[in-house]
């Protein structure tokens, strides 16, 4: 999706009295929902960008994928979660908040497992498969690239 076509609706449902906002379009499924009221009183917004297939493993995944191979430690051997887009990886919804995931824990297909900001948008991501996390390979905080592996699974 465009990012003035995505940057209009956030505005639109911000300004409006529309509390959610489903779009799907060839490309994905976008959905905004504007949270409720913080203690503060002062509204906030989730924006969540679900992909609805996953990309086909090209020369733009293994392009911007390189780099951060070669400079990271050994490939992992399990079942891995990557990142549908290029952005910032944060294990948790709020700083000092529990991460979505610890090592050990038990994954199931559709559980979210941590958010990827986009040109300050919250993705939360979700996993595709079932397993036990093995391994985080991104630090919190950390930028990640379109296809990075984020978590190996057993």
């Amino acid at each position: 999706m465009d990012l003035r076509k995505l940057k209009t609706l956030v505005d639109l449902v911000s300004e409006s009295n529309i509390s959610e906002l489903e779009i799907t379009e060839a490309e994905g499924k976008v959905r905004i929902v504007k949270a409720g009221p913080t203690p503060l009183g002062t509204a906030q917004m989730q924006h969540y960008m679900v992909p609805m297939s996953p990309a086909p493993a090209g020369a733009v995944v293994e392009a911007a994928g390189a780099p951060a191979a070669a400079a990271s430690a050994p490939v992992p051997s399990g079942k891995l979660i990557k990142s549908p887009m290029v952005g910032t990886f944060y294990r948790s919804s709020a700083p000092g908040a529990k991460p979505f995931v610890e090592v050990g824990d038990t994954v199931k297909q559709g559980q979210a497992v941590c958010i990827v900001e986009a040109m300050k948008i919250l993705n939360e991501i979700e996993s595709e498969i079932d397993g036990v996390v093995k391994q985080v390979l991104v630090e919190n905080g950390q930028p990640v690239e379109y296809g990075q592996a984020l978590f190996e699974l057993e």
